[in-house]
């Protein structure tokens, strides 16, 4: 149990990892801010989506666990099923919260940053601590 959730606590750990250094690249000028701003159709089009993304990745991952397959392949599979479900359930929030990030800084609009501290708050739901891995593999 440990080993699997180690390794979902470190998916976790990488994405929040590479949005604080695409922060950190922005916000010390090493990459060009707003360079997409000029464009007001394809930003009404990415943050369309990206609402939309993030509209359905927070419910589908916070509640991924309650469907009636996944619970009964994690009751049943235990550890292997945590980690590909973990897995999938994370990754439903880090990407879309990592693309947030990039997509604020290159098209200068504050909805993607309030879309990815959402996404950001939603990875306390969902992080794997010891019992709540051993609860939601519990038989």
């Amino acid at each position: 149990m440990k080993r699997t959730q180690s390794i979902l606590t470190i998916e976790i750990a990488t994405f929040v990892v590479a949005a604080l250094i695409v922060v950190v690249l922005f916000e010390s000028n090493t990459l060009l801010e707003g360079s997409l701003a000029d464009s007001k159709t394809n930003e009404f089009l990415v943050v369309t989506a990206m609402e939309l993304l993030t509209l359905c990745a927070v419910p589908l991952a916070l509640r991924l666990f309650k469907f009636k397959s996944v619970e009964r392949s994690l009751k049943e599979n235990g550890q292997q099923a945590l980690l590909k479900w973990g897995t999938i359930r994370i990754m439903l929030i880090v990407v879309p919260m990592l693309l947030n990030v990039i997509l604020f800084y290159l098209f200068g609009n504050v909805a993607f940053g309030y879309m990815a501290i959402i996404l950001f708050l939603c990875l306390f739901f969902i992080y794997p601590t010891k019992s709540r891995c051993e609860a939601e593999t519990e038989p």
